[in-house]
């Protein structure tokens, strides 16, 4: 697995508390970018599938069932 440098600002007292305490901050910031990228992923997801949601509402019950029909048939 290939790493890249990140660097960031913080205030001090927070920098001097991560190594009073002995904190893994590189762990920390991981898991918080990881937990980040992974819900907005699922919200771009979620509007994606809620604008296909709203293009199929526009599609009548005969259309699906046509559709449906004309798949099966093409298997």
């Amino acid at each position: 697995m290939s790493t890249e440098v990140l660097s960031i600002r913080i205030r001090k007292e927070l920098k001097k508390a991560t190594e009073k305490l002995s904190i893994d901050v590189k762990s920390i910031v991981e898991k918080a970018l990881a937990d980040a990228i992974e819900q907005a992923r699922k919200k771009k997801l979620e509007e994606a599938i809620n604008t296909l949601l709203q293009e199929i509402g526009e599609i009548s019950e005969e259309e699906w069932v046509r559709v449906v029909k004309e798949c099966r048939r093409e298997r």
